[in-house]
């Protein structure tokens, strides 16, 4: 016998007999089951752990089913990057610094085909020291005025980035006719957009806006920019010494190079160097080995992020296309060139100045207004 039951009987055979015996008692037989109404309906269940129907053990092949873990690692793998993106995207888009710049006025220009921005270069000093302002040849002025103007338009007719040479004689609201640049000293950005649209009849839908230590600091983040100089630049005034050939400048060398005025036509060449240069550097902050490596695209973007001055309406996502139409142009998808020249004069007021050929500017801004390409005849090198 084994636990009481004949020999050959398991365990749970005799139990099976003693359930039979139990359940097959008269009512009145003192072993009858009789069901306690106060029990705990799923008491069983609690002694099986919770497996109804199992009794002691599972059937013979039953698993017990496991979670599937995997669909939500892949979630955190994927949402995490996203979070950290679009958090990423938002502080960047806080730093810009930002300038009710393109406000409405009386007889504004209607808006025209494709996207215009006003890219400005200016003298400002902010955030230099004066270590650093020694060190670059940048002088000890307070405020700003603008060292460089460009018209970048894209759209159906292509892109194009128009040099707009600081010496050209326009009218300027409310202060006659000067330089173009004295706008910008009279009323700031706001009146330059005036005059630019005005003199163009070009609406500018954006502005953008870097000094001499943000241009510095932009140029250093990504390595430096590839610059092919023609001839040797000595220009102690712009701390510039370079010499002919394929090289790669700093940010302190780029910075004389798109500032020196040392040329036989001054401020005509310069303004080529500075398309050269910044299309170069468009195309260097965009490429793979920048947006690919952290340690490059990281203080790419906070350097510009904090350099740049924009309209109050504009965006991050604002500059990074702006950034991609002049790499795009830089790379010869597109037309670079100066508004066409008619003479130079002077007068007491503005001193020496220059002035556009007025059949010709007509021409290229008509193309622009229009957002068609730009006639090969009213294009300068």
């Amino acid at each position: 016998m084994t636990d009481g039951w004949p020999e050959g009987w398991t365990r749970k055979e005799g139990d099976r007999v003693a359930r039979s015996r139990h359940e097959s008692a008269p009512a009145d037989h003192p072993h009858a089951y009789e069901p306690d109404p106060y029990a705990d309906p799923y008491a069983g269940d609690q002694l099986a752990g919770g497996r109804i129907g199992f009794g002691d053990e599972p059937p013979a092949g039953y698993r017990r089913r496991r979670r599937r873990r995997w669909p939500y690692v892949l979630g955190a793998l994927v949402l995490v990057p996203l979070l950290l993106l679009v958090g990423a995207y938002f502080y960047l888009d806080s730093r810009l610094k930002r300038e009710s710049v393109l406000t409405d006025y009386a007889g504004r220009v209607a808006d025209t085909p494709g996207t215009n921005w006003l890219v400005v270069g200016s003298d400002s000093r902010e955030g230099m020291s004066k270590a650093d302002q020694r060190r670059l040849r940048t002088g000890f002025a307070a405020g700003r005025r603008t060292d460089s103007m460009m018209l970048l338009h894209y759209g159906s007719g292509g892109t194009s980035l128009i040099s707009l040479p600081r010496d050209s004689y326009v009218p300027i609201p409310g202060h006659g006719s000067n330089k173009l640049n004295a706008a910008f000293g009279f009323g700031g950005p706001k009146l330059l957009v005036q005059t630019v649209e005005r003199a163009t009849g070009v609406h500018i839908d954006h502005y953008a806006e870097i000094g001499f230590g943000g241009f510095v600091g932009v140029v250093d983040a990504v390595g430096g920019v590839d610059i092919c100089v023609k001839e040797r630049l000595d220009d102690p005034k712009a701390g510039l010494k370079l010499s002919p050939g394929c090289q790669t400048l700093n940010g302190g060398q780029a910075l004389g190079y798109v500032r020196t005025r040392k040329f036989a036509r001054a401020d005509l060449e310069r303004v080529e160097h500075q398309r050269q240069f910044f299309g170069a550097l468009m195309k260097k902050a965009t490429g793979p080995g920048t947006l690919l490596n952290p340690f490059r695209g990281w203080p790419l973007a906070t350097n510009a992020t904090k350099n740049f001055l924009v309209d109050d309406g504009d965006h991050l996502y604002d500059l990074v296309r702006m950034m991609w139409a002049m790499k795009g142009v830089s790379g010869g998808n597109g037309v670079t060139t100066t508004v066409p020249i008619g003479g130079v004069g002077h007068t007491t007021a503005a001193g020496d100045y220059i002035t556009w050929d007025r059949a010709k500017a007509a021409t290229l801004f008509d193309a622009l207004k229009s957002d068609r390409k730009i006639p090969e005849s009213v294009i300068t090198k």
